[in-house]
């Protein structure tokens, strides 16, 4: 079965066009990845702007075609943190399906957080069932914390802090103040008290920082995901990152090779989440995958055509 599964989240959209077996292995066919930033002026307006809109629209035509093109049969999409935030967010919906013919699912934060968990250890926990897996996915709009046991997820959280987010509320400089950094963490800390969990045996680091830290890194030219996914990124070298980070300019930031030039104004404030959690839990650091929701949205969407 051939499916499209396409997460339209505050910052990036991704498609994943995929062969999924009876018994839930994933072929993957095509993997695309775009930043719109949807939910720009989302934290303050609760609205979407038409700018972003027509930026995801236009990445939507695309996937669309491609999903097309691949001789997908079935496209499936979800919208995280900025639509659900959003309280136009139906008349976009509306917009995407009359325009694009693809029906949207908001997902709240619970239903976020479980299927990135199972999109993120669908490899991994196919060899230790047994093992404990903690997932941090870090969002433009939101962080999900998802701890559990082999593939199911036993606690998890959605927290109201991302990259754009944060960004958005606390840095005003260029680049960031000591005092704007400080105000930020703190922001962080306060809302990491709602996780409660024993360190998990690993844990696994999701989205565009995580994969942009490991690339940075590992001082890739172009960007790897057979050399990023299963890389582990130590606690002090996402120190190291984010002095060297924070420091810089946006400008600087965007002649760095391993950051997106669209990523490069959300990058401290990603960092600086990450650095946040590992400091919480003190796990040493994380693993990195190029995995996470748009595979779980696949491999529910497998199991529920089966189903009929």
């Amino acid at each position: 079965m051939r499916i499209s599964a396409i997460d339209i989240g505050t910052n990036t959209i991704l498609m994943l066009t995929a062969d999924v077996g009876p018994e839930g292995s994933v072929s993957v066919v095509r993997d695309e990845h775009a930043i719109a930033r949807l939910g720009q002026g989302v934290d303050k307006s609760h609205r979407l702007s038409s700018e972003g809109i027509e930026r995801t629209l236009a990445v939507l035509r695309s996937y669309r075609s491609i999903a097309n093109d691949v001789r997908s049969e079935h496209i499936v999409a979800c919208g995280t943190s900025a639509i659900r935030d959003a309280i136009d967010r139906q008349e976009f919906l509306d917009t995407v399906k009359n325009q694009i013919d693809v029906d949207v699912e908001v997902l709240d934060g619970d239903t976020e957080a479980l299927l990135t968990y199972r999109g993120a250890v669908s490899e991994l926990a196919a060899l230790d069932s047994a093992q404990s897996f903690g997932v941090i996915d870090i969002g433009g709009g939101s962080t999900e914390l998802i701890s559990g046991v082999g593939t199911t997820a036993r606690v998890h959280v959605s927290l109201d802090i991302g990259s754009v987010r944060l960004t958005e509320r606390y840095f005003r400089s260029d680049p960031p103040t000591s005092g704007e950094i400080e105000s930020a963490a703190s922001e962080i800390e306060r809302q990491l008290q709602e996780f409660h969990q024993e360190i998990p045996q690993m844990l696994i680091g999701v989205a565009g920082t995580a994969t942009t830290l490991a690339a940075l890194d590992l001082q890739l030219n172009s960007y790897d995901g057979k050399k990023v996914g299963g890389y582990f990124l130590s606690q002090r070298r996402v120190h190291a990152l984010f002095e060297e980070l924070s420091r810089k300019s946006i400008v600087q930031l965007r002649h760095i090779s391993q950051i997106h030039p669209q990523r490069a104004d959300i990058i401290v404030a990603g960092t600086l989440i990450l650095q946040t959690v590992l400091d919480r839990f003190q796990v040493g650091g994380m693993t990195v995958s190029d995995r996470g929701l748009r595979y779980g949205l696949l491999l529910r969407a497998a199991e529920r055509f089966r189903a009929g």
